[in-house]
């Protein structure tokens, strides 16, 4: 069976475990999202989402709205 899924990365301004916790249950209670991971500890605290439907721009504006600022890592 092939999983077409794909593996979408942001840079963020998510800080903080409660900040974390938000995204990762806004993000894990998406059908679309199979995944996601949040790297506070990286200088740009990359976000990772695993999504077969999803492009880059459907969760940047899904994490925006929140207030956050999210925006696709090249």
């Amino acid at each position: 069976m092939e999983d077409n899924s794909n593996i979408l990365i942001f840079k963020t301004n998510i800080s903080g475990e409660e900040g974390k916790l938000f995204i990762k249950v806004l993000l894990g209670n998406h059908e679309s999202v199979k995944q996601c991971n949040l790297d506070l500890h990286d200088i740009d605290c990359v976000l990772r989402v695993v999504s077969s439907e999803l492009k880059h721009d459907d969760i940047i504006k899904l994490v925006n709205q929140y207030g956050f600022h999210c925006a696709e890592l090249e």
